[in-house]
């Protein structure tokens, strides 16, 4: 039988305090949150490999230390509410809801969504929100937020997605040019968002936000 909980320690020791994150919140969620329940029954075996793991059609659950970097970057407080776009299966809302008041998670896969919703639920986490709906538009009937994260590659972040960040708020994304990618962290100032870099990273793009394509003959 798996010990997955001796491989949450060592993904902990061996992927995320080396990349330099050491926030005691983070550290403490990564630890507790059995990241097995949250990938493909097919895939548990590799929850805790260093790498991303596939959800199907191009998503993924983060890679642990692409992750935990984004979460120490952002510097989350237990004050503050999240907007989490592209939850997957629910890990990332796991974790984020150990660390901040409150989580709302945005999945446009309806299987997704419901995944999440029953494997949070099954763990007592009461206090995240699973939206049903496309990735690009956000929540932002539960907004503004004072927090958000993209979980994947984009190559633009919709405005509909800035404009639920709260005055003063930040956003994560990791910012992709072909198989190049960085991740940076956007500050919301007025209308205004001034992004800046914070380490490269690759993911996989998101639905809707690609950046348009021109075509020319």
């Amino acid at each position: 039988m798996t010990d997955f909980a001796a491989r949450r320690v060592m993904m902990v020791d061996t992927q995320v305090r080396p990349s330099d994150v050491t926030k005691f919140p983070i550290i403490a969620a990564m630890l507790a949150i059995p990241r097995e329940v949250f990938v493909p029954q097919a895939l548990r075996d590799a929850a805790y490999v260093g790498d991303n793991v596939a959800l199907g059609a191009g998503r993924v659950v983060l890679d642990a230390r692409v992750f935990a970097k984004l979460l120490d970057a952002l510097d989350i407080t237990p004050d503050e509410t999240v907007l989490d776009i592209g939850c997957g299966l629910g890990y990332s809302a796991a974790v984020i809801a150990r660390i901040a008041k409150s989580v709302v998670a945005v999945e446009e896969d309806k299987a997704m969504a419901d995944h999440a919703q029953t494997e949070l639920a099954a763990l007592g986490v009461g206090n995240v929100s699973v939206v049903h709906g496309p990735l690009a538009a956000g929540a932002a009937g539960q907004g503004p937020y004072d927090v958000a994260i993209v979980q994947g590659g984009v190559e633009v972040v919709p405005p509909e997605i800035l404009a639920q960040l709260r005055d003063g708020g930040r956003i994560a994304a990791v910012f992709m040019s072909g198989p190049l990618g960085i991740a940076k962290i956007g500050y919301k100032s007025g209308k205004d968002v001034t992004w800046r870099f914070s380490f490269n990273a690759a993911l996989p793009i998101l639905p809707g936000f690609a950046a348009a394509r021109e075509f020319s003959l």
